[in-house]
């Protein structure tokens, strides 16, 4: 049921609008005898190529996206481990406030990517002000003992975070090339109807059905890939089955969170 719900959302007013312009246009070479056996091919070459190409691209934007808020997410568990674990002898406050940081960060991570573009920077700054945070943070461990070679390390997991961070915001700023996707929307909306000789050709030679059925079926299928890539150019909307869902971070919402018995 998922994947028929998936595929019929493919399908919405616009895929309808054209489906029905090419069964005019069709309908008015018909009548006039306007028929022309062009060539498919130039639909491959000229359409499905290039939006195929928008398609892959899209999807390894996502891809890349999800590799770098995993590892920001492991960043955060590791810094956590550090505070808690990392100096002998010490209250849970650093625990404590490692987990509180990284609820706020993740948190802010994520409006920050489901912004609008206009507001990424405000929400930006918002984030940016929680990796300052980590980084006194460290220096209250300095104070607390821990040793240099350690609040190195530390210091690196914070640096991996903040450059897979701007990974991601990279990748929520900037789109696949506009001058491609232009060039795809345009001729995906309108080659079904421009095509409407041909599909009258193939009307005079199996029937009417027979070239309403294809003009409708080339606008199902070409104003569909352009809905495909509408919905993965930007991962983080939330409006396509394929964007990446930030799922809460159950492991710092339980208090205390992991295990602080220091047990398996």
């Amino acid at each position: 049921m998922d994947l028929l719900r998936q595929f019929f959302r493919i399908f919405d007013f616009q895929v309808l609008l054209i489906a029905v312009l090419a069964v005019i246009a069709t309908h008015y070479c018909i009548a006039y005898s306007i028929h022309s056996d062009l060539p498919s091919s130039l639909v491959a070459v000229a359409i499905v190529f290039p939006i195929v190409f928008s398609i892959g691209a899209a999807y390894q934007r996502r891809e890349e996206a999800l590799q770098s808020l995993a590892s920001l997410r492991a960043g955060i568990a590791s810094i956590y481990f550090a505070h808690r674990d990392w100096i002998k002898n010490s209250d849970s406050s650093h625990a404590e406030r490692a987990r509180e940081m990284g609820m706020r960060l993740y948190t802010g991570i994520r409006e920050a990517l489901k912004a609008r573009p206009q507001d990424r920077l405000a929400k930006s700054l918002t984030v940016y002000e929680v990796f300052s945070d980590y980084s006194r943070s460290h220096e209250a461990l300095r104070d607390a003992g821990l040793g240099s070679t350690e609040l190195s390390r530390i210091n690196n997991f914070l640096w991996n975070m903040m450059s897979n961070y701007e990974h991601v915001r990279m990748i929520a700023d900037y789109r696949t090339p506009g001058s491609l996707r232009a060039f795809s929307k345009i001729y995906l909306n309108l080659f079904p109807i421009l095509y409407a000789p041909f599909y009258a050709d193939i009307a005079d030679r199996g029937g009417a059905v027979f070239g309403y059925g294809v003009a409708i079926a080339y606008a199902c299928v070409l104003v569909g890939l352009d809905n495909i890539q509408d919905r993965l150019e930007n991962p983080f909307d939330g409006v396509g089955d394929d964007d990446v869902r930030f799922d809460p971070f159950h492991e710092l919402e339980a208090k205390p969170p992991f295990n602080t018995s220091g047990k398996a």
